[in-house]
């Protein structure tokens, strides 16, 4: 089997922050560094654009020793070229956990983000610690379980989530016995939000403003909780909630996939050449006809788990829908299936990830725990609770934790800006709107009557690009909570 719904969402989302255990965020927010300064040169082989310009930072292991250990954090730069209007630094992140961010500014460039957004600012990326350039961390996962991915196979019964758990077992002692161990209580998003502060500092800028999208609207939403001073305009695009990648988000992927499906069931009814039903009502049956004819008999390498991967990955924009429907035309006519190939890099994607979602909150620890999650979410999300409630690495995790997670508030200036999808498979709207609750004055959220994964610049109607982008140019913001109306074609 090729592909996964592990793969697939791989690909494609405290009572007080600390600094080091029993400071608070003011106090964090007060510390001073002498920031180590930043040498502009060429980027490695294989970023993407000539016109990024790249350096690596030191910074600490471990915070709470910051004369310690050191590891290497990659940035890079995509300049402004109007020094008369240049504002600041505009650091992104595209997401993940585990996803590299080197070439990101020049991604959002290329995909549309505004001439006056570039020239207000250096725009700058980054691989998170433990991802990509950065120093890097492993699982020392082999190809199959590169393969088969980060989440469960969907659970039809308790003996399946069982039988998987000593799967979950395995990996997270692979993690914790890798040769960069050494790295893994220290692997999350508290002190990458350290590191972003270290970058600020090392780039001579007295605040950071931050476009993030999923995985990154929480780091965002992190960095500004624990540095509230130090944020200039903070824009969260496609919201995880308050907790982060917890394991209510990784249940709440089974609720994003029936939010966003009936999109699809109405492309495809729209399109009887595809053979998939003349109606939305058809189209859901014969989702549910395909998972359970690939679960009893693959179709070369596609089993009803990959099935389910692959619908919920395609559906992150419009634009995937009309490979959805040709990808379900060939394994219901059994033709051979054309994948997308694995990408580069995923041992360290994999393992980013399950550094960051497992050590920064603590997770559910017995099988039985899992047993009822599933058994509650196969009855309310059929399409993909079985899978996303079932038992992973984190379930196994070794015990240390460095700090408590961040506890997202409202305490800080008004300067947060959400930008969310309604129909959003990955981080569904129910998320979003519970961050929006806990930063309480500190945001204004504006939404958008579409579906997808990503609002600005990729895919946004105009009304919620123009919103982002009145925001980070000139500071102002919808003065309250807005709703943008689906446009034609959408």
């Amino acid at each position: 089997m090729r592909t996964s719904l592990s793969l697939a969402l791989a690909v494609g989302a405290v009572v007080a922050a600390t600094a080091v255990p029993g400071t608070s965020a003011a106090t964090a927010d007060t510390v001073r560094t002498s920031p180590q300064a930043v040498r502009w040169g060429p980027c490695p082989e294989g970023v993407s654009s000539s016109r990024l310009e790249c350096s690596t930072l030191d910074v600490p292991l471990d915070y709470r020793h910051p004369d310690g250990r050191r590891i290497e954090i990659a940035i890079s730069r995509l300049a402004s070229d109007s020094p008369s209007k240049r504002r600041g630094v505009l650091l992104t992140d595209p997401g993940g956990p585990g996803g590299a961010g080197l070439d990101h500014s020049a991604v959002l460039a290329a995909s549309g983000l505004p001439r006056e957004v570039l020239d207000s600012y250096d725009v700058i990326g980054f691989d998170p610690r433990g991802v990509g350039r950065s120093t890097p961390v492993t699982c020392d996962l082999t190809r199959e379980q590169q393969y088969r991915g980060n989440f469960a196979p969907y659970a039809h019964t308790a003996a399946d989530v069982a039988r998987e758990a000593g799967y979950a077992r395995t990996i997270a002692k692979q993690c914790a016995t890798s040769r960069t161990a050494w790295m893994l209580p220290h692997v999350t998003t508290a002190n990458t939000a350290r590191d972003m502060d270290r970058i600020r500092a090392a780039l001579g800028e007295p605040k950071l403003s931050y476009l993030g999208h999923s995985y990154g609207s929480y780091l965002g939403a992190v960095y500004t909780t624990m540095f509230p001073k130090r944020g200039d305009r903070v824009v969260l695009d496609s919201n995880l909630g308050p907790g982060g990648y917890d394991v209510t988000a990784m249940r709440s992927f089974a609720r994003g996939l029936e939010d966003r499906f009936p999109d699809f069931a109405k492309f495809a009814a729209a399109r009887p050449e595809y053979g998939l039903g003349v109606t939305p009502e058809q189209v859901t049956a014969k989702f549910f006809d395909l998972a359970k004819r690939l679960e009893r008999k693959p179709v070369h390498g596609i089993d009803g788990n990959a099935f389910r991967g692959v619908t919920f990955e395609r559906l992150y924009a419009d634009a995937l829908m009309p490979h959805l429907a040709e990808f379900w035309q060939a394994v219901d006519t059994g033709r051979p299936v054309p994948l997308s190939p694995v990408p580069q890099g995923l041992e360290n994607l994999m393992a980013a990830r399950f550094h960051v979602i497992c050590g920064d909150t603590r997770w559910p620890g017995t099988v039985r725990e899992y047993q009822r999650n599933v058994a509650v979410d196969r009855l309310r999300y059929p399409m993909l609770g079985g899978s996303t409630a079932g038992i992973g690495p984190c379930a196994f995790w070794p015990a240390e934790r460095v700090e408590p997670p961040v506890r997202i508030g409202d305490r800080g200036p008004s300067n947060v800006l959400m930008m969310q999808n309604e129909r959003d498979p990955g981080t569904p709207l129910a998320g979003a709107r519970e961050l929006r609750r806990a930063f309480g004055q500190r945001a204004t959220m504006v939404t958008a009557d579409q579906g997808g994964h990503g609002v600005y610049p990729f895919d946004g109607n105009t009304c919620a690009n123009d919103a982002a982008t009145e925001f980070l140019t000139t500071g102002r913001r919808p003065a309250r909570d807005i709703r943008c109306a689906a446009e034609p074609g959408e």
